[in-house]
């Protein structure tokens, strides 16, 4: 595991050995044996090998006598430079995006996840089509790059490649004219949806489960869940919502991946409340936050990113106790931070208290009268909305009640007042 970084510029968030470190956790992830982790600075790029011919000369001896047959660099490689350094290592090559989407390959589960990380798959491997690549050769099955070049021989032209990612689309495009119609059938019952977001294992998957016991799969692992899962919840006030876990994000996140995923991310679009759950105790929790956000307003949710998400600060119990008292001092009277530990259950109770004032923001208060003798209008109003005053007459109830904007759509316009 090599991450190559520049020894002069703009200083990055991250540390080189935090970078590092990171992509250790994306090849254990997949079960990979790192022999060797180290970073490599490097004065500028190489455009033919990315890092610096010395530095190539020095791993390809190391790579010799330690038999290793898998070198994984920690940033995004041309098609040229991973040949290249192929060559000089005589050994495979993948670099960040590769290894990211190796582990998508096995995550996967799901038809819709599968289709999503061929077309990230193909999409990537088209731009690698290299005459000169007819050495690697298909070694396994799946879509994955470890064991070979994909689903795929690596020498098929590129409009057979072309078919397929058509197709791909065309069936993810289906698959989003679902979803749009599942959240069509849910806005008429209709349950506000809650999305969970964040950096892979900040712990979303663990709080989804406090929340829900929807018993999804919650490891200390990288990209743990990949496939979204939704869940009813009731909320403080007695209000159901939907609760939905979704893939983490990561930094440098690869665009085929981003377009690949539009179908599923677009259920946190379509969120009437978003969730940042962050790992507080990380030592990169800022910079973190900060490539959330990019995905974010890469999914054009710039106004959301702006107007403030609830952050859910979570593992508080791997912070000491002077660290757990600062916290809760510094977010103190701030209503869109709300310290949490998914593992203890600590702090969840305010974080839905947080999300039930967050949709009750969004809610309008109206006078209404309603006929005594229309009791399911009364009974409906009293079930969807929050009734905060009431009188009646002989033949009329007069109620000043606060309810969704779908909500108030599905009355009957006579029966507001002025």
């Amino acid at each position: 595991m090599l991450h190559p970084f520049l020894r002069k510029g703009r200083p990055a968030a991250r540390s080189p050995e935090a970078r590092l470190a990171e992509a250790n956790g994306l090849a254990e992830a997949i079960s990979l044996d790192v022999a060797l982790s180290e970073t490599v600075p490097m004065a500028r790029v190489v455009p033919a090998t990315y890092i610096g011919g010395g530095a190539v000369e020095r791993m390809a001896g190391i790579i010799a006598a330690e038999a290793i047959s898998l070198v994984v660099v920690d940033t995004q490689l041309s098609p040229i430079q991973q040949r290249n350094l192929e060559r000089a290592w005589a050994c495979k090559v993948i670099d960040r995006t590769g290894l990211i989407l190796e582990i998508f390959g096995e995550r996967a589960r799901t038809a819709e996840g599968q289709m999503q990380v061929e077309l990230a798959h193909l999409t990537y491997q088209r731009s690698r089509l290299v005459r000169s690549w007819t050495h690697l050769e298909r070694q396994r099955g799946g879509v994955g790059f470890l064991g070979g070049p994909g689903e795929t021989q690596i020498e098929l032209d590129r409009r057979l490649i072309g078919d397929r990612i058509t197709r791909l689309r065309k069936d993810l495009e289906e698959v989003r004219r679902t979803r749009g119609l599942h959240r069509e059938a849910r806005a008429r019952v209709p349950y506000p949806v809650v999305a969970l977001v964040g950096y892979t294992n900040s712990g979303k998957s663990t709080l989804f489960n406090r929340l829900t016991a929807g018993g999804v799969l919650a490891k200390d692992m990288l990209f743990a869940t990949l496939d979204p899962t939704m869940r009813s919840l009731d909320l403080p006030s007695g209000r159901k919502v939907i609760l939905s876990d979704t893939v983490g994000f990561v930094s440098d996140l690869p665009h085929e991946l981003v377009a690949a995923f539009r179908a599923t991310l677009e259920e946190v679009k379509a969120a009437d409340v978003i969730v940042h759950v962050r790992d507080i105790a990380g030592i990169d929790s800022d910079a973190q936050k900060a490539d959330v956000e990019v995905v974010l307003r890469e999914m054009e949710l710039d106004e959301r990113v702006e107007s403030g998400l609830i952050e859910a600060l979570n593992k508080i119990d791997l912070l000491d106790s002077e660290r757990q008292a600062q916290l809760v001092e510094d977010t103190a009277g701030r209503d869109t931070l709300v310290p949490v530990s998914a593992v203890t259950g600590a702090g969840t109770d305010a974080l839905l208290a947080r999300i039930d004032a967050r949709l009750a923001e969004s809610r309008i208060v109206l006078g209404l009268s309603i006929p005594l003798s229309d009791g399911a209008t009364l009974a409906w109003v009293y079930r969807k909305g929050e009734v905060l005053e009431r009188h009646d007459d002989e033949e009329q109830a007069h109620l000043t009640v606060r309810l969704d904007p779908a909500d108030i759509g599905r009355l009957d316009p006579r029966l507001r007042t002025p």
